[in-house]
């Protein structure tokens, strides 16, 4: 059985439905238009480690598909290579070929972007100048390149690098949806695990102006005294 063969052998249409629905897929909603066949993500993962040294050609295919886990399992067999790469040249090719989907639009919900963008965005951690590139995000129409933006950034959280999520985030500050609140929330929220006091920097600077999902997601994991305390001096 092929690769497509596998996952579409996997379809269950009760989950799809629910899917379509937790990844908001209605007419004006973020994911409009996605289709899902109704596969867990623990499947997807099954079926990619089994494809796992697939051909970018291949994965192309996948990454483009109509079907919300087919570009799923492209993606996550992406990360699967560039996590067994040695060679700064082949990391490259990854990243680069992963910019390419992105762009094209195929990395187009926060699944995608959060199982992907944590490890390929470490190909940045090395880079002399990173910024441009993360900026650049930043400042998309895209949605997901957005989130892409701030999600890069725990790549440089994981290797103790701190401020491109808080240049980012910053950038990020006045941004309109509640998917970049949450993300750079979250974000902020694992910085702030590595350095409590650079996040209280950043809450003492910009708590005010943060979208209250924002603040919320940055401060859940402080004490119930001090998480009391920015949600009261905000206001």
């Amino acid at each position: 059985m092929t690769l497509a063969g596998e996952l579409k052998a996997l379809a269950n249409s009760g989950r799809a439905f629910e899917l379509q629905r937790f990844f908001k897929t209605a007419k004006g909603q973020y994911g409009e238009g996605d289709i899902f066949l109704g596969l867990t993500v623990p499947e997807v993962r099954k079926i990619a480690t089994k494809y796992k040294k697939l051909p970018l050609n291949e994965i192309e295919k996948l990454t483009s598909s109509k079907f919300h886990e087919f570009r799923l399992c492209g993606l996550v067999i992406l990360t699967m290579q560039y996590k067994a790469s040695k060679e700064r040249n082949e990391q490259k090719k990854i990243f680069n070929f992963y910019m390419k989907q992105a762009k094209a639009g195929y990395v187009n919900n926060w699944d995608l972007v959060d199982v992907t963008a944590p490890i390929i965005g470490a190909y940045l951690v090395s880079e002399k100048d990173p910024y441009p590139l993360l900026e650049r995000l930043a400042r998309s129409k895209s949605l997901w390149e957005r989130r892409l933006a701030i999600i890069f950034t725990f790549a440089f959280i994981r290797a103790g690098e701190l401020d491109p999520t808080i240049e980012i985030s910053q950038k990020l500050l006045k941004d309109e949806h509640d998917l970049i609140h949450k993300a750079v929330g979250w974000m902020l929220r694992e910085a702030g695990k590595r350095d409590i006091q650079i996040l209280r920097a950043f809450l003492n600077e910009n708590a005010s102006q943060m979208p209250r999902t924002m603040l919320r997601y940055a401060i859940e994991k402080m004490s119930e005294a001090e998480h009391k305390k920015w949600l009261i001096n905000s206001r």
